[in-house]
Formats: C-alpha cells, sequence, structure tokens
C-alpha cells in the first residue's frame, strides 16, 4: 500500500479509535492524589462510600451537599466512589453501598452506616461528636 494511501486511511482509523479511547479513560482509576484524605486531620469527618451510579447513593448526593454547606469549616463531609476506586472498598471493608463512616477529632472510628441515612441522622452523630 502506497504512503499516500495510508494517510488517507488515517482520518477514518481515528474515528474508530476514538469509542476505544473513551472507554479506556472511563476505566482509568482516579489517582491516590485526587482522593480525599479520610480522615480528615482534627476534624470530626464523615465519609460516604457509595458510586454515582447506584440509586440510593444517588439520594445521598443532596444530603451530602446541604451538610457540606451546614458543617463548613466544622467537619468534614468527604465521598468516594467505591466503582471507580473498588481499592477503596477493600481499604475501607465494605460490605454494602453506600456507607458512612464517622470518625471524631483523633482520626478514630466512631460509627458505621450501611445504606441510605437522611440528613437528620447524620447531623445527629455530627453534632455528637462535635460535641466530644
Amino acid at each position: 500500500m502506497s504512503r499516500l494511501r495510508r494517510l488517507a486511511l488515517l482520518p477514518a482509523l481515528c474515528v474508530l479509535a476514538l469509542p476505544v479511547l473513551v472507554l479506556l479513560a472511563r476505566a482509568l482509576p482516579v489517582r491516590a492524589a485526587d482522593l480525599p484524605e479520610a480522615p480528615a486531620r482534627n476534624t470530626v469527618t464523615m465519609l460516604d462510600l457509595g458510586a454515582k451510579s447506584c440509586i440510593p447513593c444517588k439520594m445521598m448526593i443532596p444530603v451530602l451537599s446541604a451538610l457540606e454547606k451546614d458543617y463548613v469549616g466544622r467537619a468534614a463531609i468527604l465521598f468516594i466512589d467505591v466503582w471507580e476506586n473498588p481499592e477503596q472498598g477493600k481499604k475501607y471493608g465494605l460490605r454494602a453501598i453506600p456507607t458512612q463512616i464517622f470518625y471524631d477529632r483523633q482520626g478514630k472510628e466512631t460509627f458505621r452506616h450501611e445504606g441510605f441515612m437522611d440528613q437528620q441522622a447524620i447531623a445527629a452523630v455530627l453534632d455528637k461528636l462535635l460535641a466530644q
């Protein structure tokens, strides 16, 4: 095949390769540097471990957003997607998602909940930890 003919095929190969590149980009894990530090240092922390695609996890999104606003400067509200970062599920010993893990200021795990947890229940745990 002549060099000119090979160059003419290049755009078609790029079009064919694009979906593969998109799939590879989605499959690449988030680098450890991009994950939040959990528990946060010297701060009461609530870590939500879930996935952006699971239904109960999606229900947690507005709860977490509201808690981030309510507890700004007082507690760290963190989220890790364990479908994108499966090693994190093993690290935290997950059995189900979503799972919320609460830490005191010293970084000690004080409470763990599996499944959807409403804003009032989370706030009660955070307020108890903040009062200590």
